[in-house]
This record gives structure tokens, sequence and C-alpha cells, in this order.
């Protein structure tokens, strides 16, 4: 059943590598379906890994065939992962909350030998030409075999693919970024150098599975001997459960978008002084709105905040503890420089790198921890992998990121925001989050977003903000004036509008393109209202 080479940097090795020095530790503390925890060890979860990669194995799946695992995150699935890296078999994580149209797609596009799916999620109209299977605490179950095939591997090397993880693309087609096994073996490593968790820690994870956020805390936490905390759905969509379930679980460090922690500190901020075995706060995926942040430090005076940095296609580049209490003059949060083993590097319009403060630029990741490629797309893939600027004779590949950043004094980096959110106002470049930004500076504004909305004879800028609760209504003279003070004339959005939160995306991102549907919507009135509902 061993098939991964001796030699060889593989995912499996890693994360269960703590099994031969603490066999009866907790490897995963999560709840059962009745919310009773749960603790499941080392020696327990490499059993049930080892015990899944028999049955994969004798399923006669070869080195690269693809498995779709679409699960929540808990002990089976962290071991389904597992077993697939033993047998060199690239997962492919999605999540049960996964629109049919989209895993439809994903099918389509990777072509997998077998789907997986936790036991007792709802059914599924299954691909014909896909074997099936369902796995569980009890163990894995094939529904249908995939198609045999001759077997054209033997050993599973450092470079094959450990997961394929799939993220939105441009143009409306899932984007697949592959990992080897030795980029997200490298990456986790560097984890550990940095010391972001150790074996006394329980790492709550709270992205869905198919997110690389989620594969983050699974590797962090059993690479360095800690705890996976799942926490369920359920329970993240009320502050009280959420904040009761990281407390009864003695959770010492959590992972999340920010506005994982926008409706408990809206609503019922008291409740986070129950967390008493919090440690650090990592989170990523998003700007942190100053406002909220300094609040999260006021009622979590004694927890470390992580701003962690980085794309899909790296697993992240940097994690870069806030200052506490963070300055009052500081509204922009630093990304720091690279994590161990890594180094950022920016780059002007012009392909020179930024070395004078103040200065901006598009960061570069030098990084053995790359992903290997987009899955089928050698074009996208080529444009993102580009010949290193300082020496491009070398042959090195970096990525280019597509992120604007800010040379510090001490050559650390400010992220700006993404290139493409930039956008172009009488003919000036204007960077989407440094409004934003200024906006949340504005009294109880906690959150901003800024999109280019459509209206006769062009675009204009409009903006939508969410306040803190302490108003109910938002002087939006007052607002604009503090914008026409703080910011450049084109600048100054055309309008703002309140709302109760931003959209954001399944991953807690602000959706850029339903704010620009619903912003470029005219406001109705409370009587055009009343009259649609009569």
């Amino acid at each position: 059943m061993e098939r991964a080479h001796p030699s060889a940097q593989n995912l499996y090795r890693l994360l269960m590598g703590p099994a031969a020095v603490t066999p009866d530790k907790p490897a995963v503390v999560q709840a059962d379906e009745n919310g009773v925890l749960e603790a499941i060890s080392y020696r327990r979860l490499d059993l049930m890994a080892r015990d899944y990669a028999a049955v994969l194995d004798g399923l006669g799946l070869d080195v690269g065939d693809r498995v779709v695992v679409e699960a929540d995150t808990s002990a089976p699935a962290v071991a389904m992962l597992l077993a697939c890296s033993v047998l060199g078999l690239p997962f492919i994580p999605v999540s049960p909350q996964t629109p049919d149209t989209r895993l439809r797609s994903i099918l389509r596009t990777v072509e997998p030998a077998l789907h997986a799916r936790a036991d007792g999620l709802d059914h599924r109209e299954r691909a014909a030409a896909v074997g099936s299977a369902r796995f569980g605490l009890g163990g894995l179950v094939v529904e249908q075999p995939p198609v045999r095939k001759d077997r054209r591997r033997r050993d599973v090397l450092a470079t094959d693919p450990a997961y394929i993880i799939f993220t939105s693309g441009s143009t409306g087609r899932p984007k697949g970024v592959v990992m080897s096994h030795r980029a997200i073996v490298t990456f986790l490593r560097a984890m550990l150098d940095d010391g972001l968790a150790g074996p006394g820690d329980r790492v709550a994870s709270t992205s869905p599975l198919q997110f690389d956020f989620a594969l983050f805390g699974i590797g962090v936490a059993l690479s360095s001997g800690a705890t996976l905390v799942p926490v369920r759905r359920e329970d993240l969509a009320s502050p009280r459960r959420m904040i009761g379930f990281l407390r009864d679980a003695q959770v010492t460090q959590v992972h999340g978008v920010p506005s994982l922690w926008r409706p408990v500190l809206r609503h019922d901020p008291d409740l986070l002084a129950e967390l008493e075995h919090l440690r650090s706060v990592v989170f990523a995926g998003e700007e942190f709105p100053t406002p909220e942040l300094r609040r999260l430090q006021e009622t979590l005076p004694s927890a470390r905040l992580v701003n962690g940095y980085g794309a899909t296609e790296s697993m992240a580049a940097s994690f870069t503890e806030v200052p506490h209490p963070l300055p009052a003059g500081q509204e922009r949060l630093s990304i720091g420089h690279a994590h161990a083993g890594a180094e950022m590097t920016l780059v002007d319009e012009h392909g020179q790198v930024v070395t004078e403060p103040g200065l901006t630029g598009e960061i570069y990741l030098r990084s053995p921890a790359l992903f290997t490629g987009y899955w089928d797309d050698p074009e996208a893939t080529d444009a993102v992998l580009v010949p290193d600027p300082v020496e491009p004779r070398l042959g090195q590949r970096v990525l280019r990121t597509g992120d604007v950043a800010r040379l510090g004094a001490d050559g650390e980096l400010y992220f700006l925001g993404r290139s493409d959110y930039q956008v172009q106002i009488h003919g000036n470049r204007v960077e989407l989050g440094e409004i934003e930004g200024t906006l949340t500076r504005f009294p109880a504004v906690t959150a901003a977003a800024a999109t280019l909305v459509p209206r006769a004879g062009g675009h204009v800028l409009v903006a939508a903000v969410v306040l803190d609760g302490a108003r109910t209504q938002l002087d939006v003279g007052e607002a604009l004036e503090f914008c026409a003070r703080e910011l450049p004339s084109y600048m100054v959005p055309r309008s703002i509008r309140t709302v109760p939160e931003l959209p954001l995306t399944t991953n807690g991102k602000v959706d850029r393109a339903l704010l620009t549907q619903e912003l470029a919507a005219p406001r109705r009135t409370p009587a055009a209202r009343q009259a649609t509902n009569a």
C-alpha cells in the first residue's frame, strides 16, 4: 500500500510525523452530530488514513489519478486527504455547499477517477463516468468503482501533485491551482521555522475545505503536532454558538477571514471575554478594516493578531504580527517580509525593481513553494510564473502576484490592493483600496468597498459602507467632505450608500461584481418598496 518514495517530501509523511512521537495526543477535536466534542488521536487518524489508502489502492488507481473529496473539514476528511497523499492521488477538495453547476464544471475539467463524499451529505447526481465512494469514521465504502486501467507509475515523488484547488477564473471557468508535494511540504516547514503554531496549540479552522485557508489550518496544526479544531458551518452562523464552541474546545489559535469577527464585534463583543485560552488570531484573504481590528484588540487584549498575506498559488507569502496596540495614526497594515525561505520583491510598471521607500510596485514572490501551474491552462500559467525580473537569464521562475504594495523604510511591504482592482478615473489610475481605507477612518464606518458603476456617458465612482451600530444613518455630506479632504478630487466617490453588510463571496471576500450590480441599481424609496410588496 505504501507507495510514497522513502526519500520524497510527501504531505502524508509530514503531517503524520507526530503519530510516531505522540500517538495518543488528540490530532482533531470536533463536534459530533449532536454537537458533543470528540477527540481523534494521531494514532487513530493515521490508522483511518491507512485504511482508506488500502481501499483506494485496491481500486487500481495510478499515481496522478485525481480524487474529488466533497466534505466539510473533519477527521475523516483529513484522513481522506492523507490517504490520497500516500498513493500519489491529487485530491480536489470541494465543499458540500458548492453549487451543482460549479461542481459539474470541476468534474468535467479535471476528469477525476473517483468522487468521494463524506457520510451524511445530501444526494447529488454524480457523473456517470466517475467512480463514487462514501467515507466516515466507519471507513471508506466504494459505491461504484472507477474504470480500471494499467498502472504506469510506481513511486510517488516530491514533484508529483498533492492537490488541485479550484478558484474563480476571469473567463468564468474555474481555474485549478496545482500544488506539488514538495511545494506544500516546503511551505509548511517554513511555518514550523516561523513558529506560527506549536504542539500546545489547538487550532480552529473556519474556512470551507475547498479553500486553501482550510488546507493551511490542517497543515499548520498537524505538522507542528498541535490539535486541529474544525468549526461547523452551523456554529459559525451564530456569534454566540461560535464563541461557545471555541471556548468549550479550549481553542488557542483561530484561523479565518476578517469578516468572521464582524458579527460578534457588532452585536455581542462581551462574548469574546469567554475565550480565556485564545492566544493568537491569524487572519487572511482580505484587508481587516482598522476600526474593527482595533475593537478586536480591545476585546482580546492578550491575543496576538497575525496578518497573513498570499495567494493560492503559493498558499501564503507572509505572516506579520499586528502592533499591539495598533498606533493611532496607522491605517494600513504591514505585510512585512516573506516567510522563511521566500522573498518578496516590488517591480514598477517599467519592469524595474523598487528600492526607494515610499514607492509602489507589483509584488513578485520568489519561493520554492510555488504552484506547478494551472490545470490544463499553460497560457494562464505563463502569465503569472514569469522569469525573475532581477536576472531573467538564470531561468528561475517567480510568481507575479498582481498585488500592489508600497515599500516601507525597513524593506517591509504595505499591501495597497489588487492590480485588477485598479481603475481609471479621468485618466488617473486609482486603487480602490485606498478609497476604502479612507472611508473606514470616518466615524462609525467599520467597512467600506468602492467600485465603478455605469452612468450615462461613462462610469462614476460609488462606495458602500457598513456602520458600527452606534449610528443608524450616515451623514453623506460630511463623509464626502471628509473624502475631499483626504483624497485627490478624482478619487472622491460620487455617492456613498449605507448597507447592512457588504456582499461577500463564499470565502468571505467582497463580491465586487455583486456590489457593482447593487450600487448601479437606483435606490428605491420606502413608498416604492411598499408598492412593490403590495
